[in-house]
């Protein structure tokens, strides 16, 4: 079969919403936003800790979140296989093979991208405002907030980032997923299962759907910066 042929059966599944295609892509976002739901907060206020505080070994952590960073996923995929299994020390919570695990793999992947690149636009932010906003008597939640808002477009960025990164990701969620059609099959695990049997359709039109996710992102936060920079 030729590229254009396939190309042409992609769109065809596409246009007709095809049950199979609608079902993989919803079980990817639901998957993946929900892990992203779950770690935002949590990696905003370990980056403004990081960026704003001194304390021993600190940079022990910022080495630490570095280099998970560079893990491969089918190693998280693998440790927490070992967790989850029925003779692991996590067996009993029956996680393995469900989209809980797979949240749980994706919050693993994504958290140190999140806080590094976080922690990076908060320590390189100006830091009059950080001394204004304590010379004012600020409360460190105020603090905090006034903080954000002024590094909000790389730190949206940051969020873009890490989601595209967990959202795209092949081999935690096959490992802790198991590639379950209607459960726990998402975009990337049917993208390499469709085209290891040669059936390139599907492959292609949920490449189309992640492509077109991507254009969507960045054109999004293009365009917020763009508002940004006009109202300053």
């Amino acid at each position: 079969m030729s590229l254009w042929q396939t190309t042409l059966e992609a769109l065809a599944l596409l246009v007709a919403f095809d049950p199979d295609l609608i079902a993989i892509v919803g079980v990817s976002f639901s998957v993946s936003l929900t892990a992203i739901s779950l770690v935002l907060l949590p990696a905003i206020l370990f980056s403004f800790i990081l960026a704003y505080t001194d304390f021993r070994g600190k940079w022990v952590f910022l080495s630490l979140v570095n280099t998970l960073q560079a893990v491969p996923t089918v190693v998280i995929g693998l440790l927490l296989y070992m967790l989850l299994s029925r003779a692991g020390p996590l067996g009993d919570w029956q996680m393995l093979f469900t989209q809980k695990a797979m949240v749980l793999g994706q919050i693993l992947i994504c958290f140190p991208v999140l806080v590094a690149m976080m922690h990076g636009a908060l320590q390189s932010s100006d830091r009059r405002a950080v001394e204004t906003a304590i010379t004012l008597g600020a409360s460190v939640p105020r603090l905090a907030a006034t903080m954000i808002w002024e590094t909000r477009f790389p730190l949206l960025a940051a969020t873009i980032t890490a989601f595209s990164r967990i959202v795209t990701e092949v081999g935690c969620s096959m490992m802790v997923g198991g590639n379950i059609m209607g459960m726990t099959r998402n975009i990337p695990t049917a993208i390499s299962m469709e085209s290891h049997k040669g059936a390139f359709a599907q492959g292609v039109a949920l490449g189309i759907v992640l492509l077109s996710l991507a254009l969507l992102l960045n054109f999004l936060l293009s365009s917020m910066r763009g508002r940004g920079y006009l109202r300053t």
